[in-house]
Formats: C-alpha cells, sequence, structure tokens
C-alpha cells in the first residue's frame, strides 16, 4: 500500500467535507458560519451539518476511483468513516 497515496486521499476527504459543511452553511442558512456552528452546537444538530457536508466525499471518492487512484479512494473512505465516528461521538454525548 502507498502511504502517501492514502495520505494525499484523507487530506482530499478532510478538506471536501470542510468545504462541504461551509457550502452548506453559506447556501442555506440565515446567518454567518461562526453563528451558524454555535447554534448547531447549541441545539444539537452538529451531527447533521458534518453529515450534509460530506456528501461533497462522494465526489471525491468516484473521482478518484475513475482516475484510477484506488489509494486515494481510500484515503477519502477513511476520512468519511472518521467523519461517521464523529457524528456518533456527537450524537452520544
Amino acid at each position: 500500500m502507498n502511504k502517501k497515496e492514502v495520505i494525499i486521499g484523507f487530506i482530499v476527504g478532510i478538506i471536501a467535507n470542510t468545504i462541504g459543511t461551509l457550502l452548506y452553511i453559506i447556501l442555506f442558512s440565515d446567518m454567518n458560519i461562526p453563528n451558524t456552528f454555535a447554534a448547531a452546537i447549541k441545539q444539537g444538530h452538529i451531527g447533521s451539518l458534518l453529515a450534509l457536508g460530506a456528501i461533497l466525499n462522494l465526489v471525491a471518492f468516484f473521482l478518484f476511483l475513475r482516475l484510477r487512484r484506488d489509494h486515494r479512494a481510500r484515503g477519502v473512505m477513511i476520512a468519511t468513516i472518521l467523519t461517521a465516528l464523529v457524528i456518533l461521538y456527537y450524537k452520544m454525548f
């Protein structure tokens, strides 16, 4: 396994998730970004916000598969699983 390619995919997955979350906030929220995060934490919706941001990981994952960059796609998958674990943590505690 090429660790460098997996790490690149992981970083792309984290960046895609961040951009997806911020894009969702910009498009669909009436408040600014810090206020939206504060309201989501207060109301217990931060997990849902992160999950909606993870939709861009699908684009990155299938793009890497189409380009035959399987190790990078594996890194995106690891980033998505990490996001799911963070969402699970917020839902449980």
